[in-house]
């Protein structure tokens, strides 16, 4: 499996929606912009600016079949803000779906696959979200046929997009995602801001806990890589409870794990919070280069499960230095001693050097195992190397 040059690693950037939902504007693209700068973010490789639902006219397209950007919301008009996107070194995607309406009730795509695709070529789109709310659930030719026929029509542009799956996992994506042109594919339903599944009344359904999302990635840990990635989907870290995935809130310690997990898993990381409000916090989990090496490793080979030890978990990731990340994980509600085994993580009883990412601090040199006090929900992440 050789590296593309789209997609070589897990994208990473920005989408609007967990925050702001329906109400999403050009001053706010714009403002995020130049926050990624500002922050730093940008300088870590957050590259994708990532415009969801709800960003046309609702109820028509033009009188030749166009969509049409809610002059309201955008009043400079698309390719206005793309120039002003790539300008600060970004890429802007735009968001559609698979069937007559999207998600939100706006004009979907299917049947102007290739009008659609033009027109966002002729923006300086660079990034397509493509949902599949208002689609036959259960009906894997359908969503095939549906996803190769956007695909062919990106292509078919001379442009160059990156083509986001956003089917959650109901006609396993993870099979035949690179067979329509995919870079990245949804492998379960929306992640809310929760530990737990979560009831949603409205929806008749559940929001995906990020204690579920573990279990998904080792599932389908083994249909990643360079070119194409198991789509874990969109960060929660910093929403805190608020926003449009708003969920419960989880705890900082939480959040560490859920970001933890997503690096490991190679799960491209789209930030879902208001970075205009970023708290040291959010900044330490988003910013941590040697966590987001582990992401974006060039190896690109997601995680696994290799050992279960009653509520915790240990993970192993091989990086392209010649070490390997691993994840040590507490899905139980109180602490737990775990002794981490050389054999377990495929090393020889040698001498090694335990690097904790989080802590940015070195572990005892161990040979044979090294013992690790963690935290309920906790994730301790290191790197393993030789001495």
């Amino acid at each position: 499996m050789s590296p593309t040059s789209l997609a070589s690693t897990p994208p990473m950037g920005w989408n609007s929606w967990n925050t702001f939902g329906h109400h999403v504007e050009e001053a706010l693209i714009r403002q995020t912009a130049d926050v990624l700068v500002s922050s730093g973010l940008k300088d870590c490789g957050y590259e994708y600016i990532v415009i969801d639902d709800c960003w046309s006219i609702k109820d028509r397209r033009d009188g030749n079949g166009n969509l049409i950007a809610d002059p309201e919301k955008f009043p400079s008009g698309m390719k206005a803000l793309a120039d002003y996107v790539h300008g600060k070194g970004f890429k802007l995607g735009i968001y559609s779906d698979a069937a007559e309406k999207t998600c939100a009730g706006y004009p979907g795509s299917l049947g102007f696959e290739e009008q659609d695709a033009q027109l966002w070529a002729s923006w300086g789109i660079n990034f397509l979200k493509y949902d599949y709310c208002h689609a036959p659930l259960f009906d894997q030719a359908v969503a095939i046929e549906r996803y190769t026929s956007m695909g062919e029509a990106l292509r078919k542009t001379g442009h160059e997009f990156l083509f986001s799956l956003c089917e959650w996992g109901n006609q396993s994506p993870h099979l035949w995602g690179r067979k329509v042109g995919g870079h990245m594919w949804r492998v379960s339903g929306d992640v809310f801001d929760s530990w737990i599944n979560i009831w949603m009344k409205d929806w008749n359904s559940y929001g995906i806990g990020v204690d579920v999302s573990i279990d998904i990635a080792n599932d389908v840990h083994e249909y990643g890589g360079p070119g194409g990635w198991n789509d874990l989907d969109m960060l929660v870290v910093g929403l805190k409870g608020k926003g449009q995935i708003a969920g419960t809130g989880m705890s900082f310690v939480e959040y560490q794990t859920h970001m933890s997990v997503w690096c490991m898993a190679c799960s491209p990381l789209m930030i879902g919070c208001d970075i205009r409000k970023l708290d040291r916090d959010t900044a330490s989990l988003l910013m941590n280069r040697a966590v987001l090496a582990v992401n974006q490793d060039s190896l690109g080979i997601p995680a696994r499960r290799v050992k279960q030890i009653g509520p915790c978990e240990i993970w192993t990731k091989r990086l392209a230095d010649g070490s390997t990340a691993v994840a040590v994980i507490n899905r139980g509600s109180r602490g737990e001693d775990v002794t981490v085994k050389a054999r377990d993580l495929g090393l020889l009883d040698t001498p090694k050097l335990a690097r904790n990412l989080w802590a940015q601090e070195d572990s005892a040199d161990f040979k044979a195992e090294l013992g690790l006090r963690v935290q309920p929900h906790e994730t301790i992440l290191l790197k393993v190397f030789p001495s």
